[in-house]
């Protein structure tokens, strides 16, 4: 999510330029409006269910032969066809008819099912580009499992933060969060230690466990030698006893 009112401070004229990819709650006029203003490309879901007008200006064009349609098979996997059908310039919805946008619509299609997806974008699409427009509308479910689904279910607690509290103290947590996660995330693609702990426990939830059990019995001097601990294991030894002496 991004907030709009952080955008101005965020985004400037020589900025890099940002790609939003969404799910079909934000393929609407105000949010593809907002993204314009910015200068955000973006690559939205699309259902039928939800954009009646946009799906039946599309059959209109599809009947007209105003439709791209072509296949290609997979260069590393000869069962997988890759079905596409792409239009450009058509109108979102009957409301906002001054909003055009470049409509997708893709068929993985292997011997065993037939998954469908749709898009629109404001790239223009090509024969030549639209497999990795593809691509980018479909890293959204990468991004769904890795990220969100990870930050919610192994460990680092993030649900649903639907306000930011008394003086922005749930946005403080959420930030935290997610700078936790960015640590990890750094750990996980560059510290080989952080690595095999990882692969010996096979989860992050059972690492975080692991880690703060540790943590709470022993004086680690670093993350290092928490990690090694675990890697390796430690020698128990009976506890010393600290007695009031007041």
């Amino acid at each position: 999510m991004i907030y709009t009112e952080f955008l101005d401070d965020l985004f400037w004229p020589t900025a890099l330029p940002l790609i939003i990819t969404e799910d079909a709650l934000s393929s609407n006029a105000p949010h593809i409006r907002e993204a314009q203003k910015y200068n955000l490309h973006y690559i939205l879901g699309v259902k039928e269910g939800d954009h009646a007008f946009l799906f039946e200006q599309v059959k209109n064009a599809q009947n007209a032969g105003q439709t791209t349609e072509f296949e290609i098979v997979d260069e590393e996997n000869p069962e997988i066809v890759h079905r596409f059908s792409f239009i450009n310039q058509v109108p979102l919805n009957a409301s906002n008819q001054d909003v055009l946008v470049n409509f997708i619509e893709y068929w993985e299609v292997t011997p065993k099912a037939t998954k469908h997806f749709s898009w629109v974008t404001d790239f223009t699409v090509t024969k030549k580009n639209v497999y990795q427009i593809m691509r980018g509308g479909r890293t959204r479910w990468k991004i769904e499992n890795e990220t969100f689904n990870t930050l919610k279910n192994q460990g680092y607690h993030f649900e649903h933060n639907y306000g930011l509290g008394e003086k922005n103290l749930s946005l403080v947590f959420a930030m935290l969060m997610m700078l936790a996660f960015l640590v990890d995330q750094t750990q996980q693609l560059s510290c080989k230690l952080f690595q095999a702990v990882w692969t010996k426990l096979r989860s992050k939830r059972a690492l975080w466990e692991r880690m703060r059990s540790l943590f709470k019995e022993f004086a680690f001097e670093s993350m290092q030698m928490l990690y090694q601990a675990i890697l390796y294991g430690v020698k128990f030894q009976p506890p010393i006893i600290l007695y009031d002496t007041s």
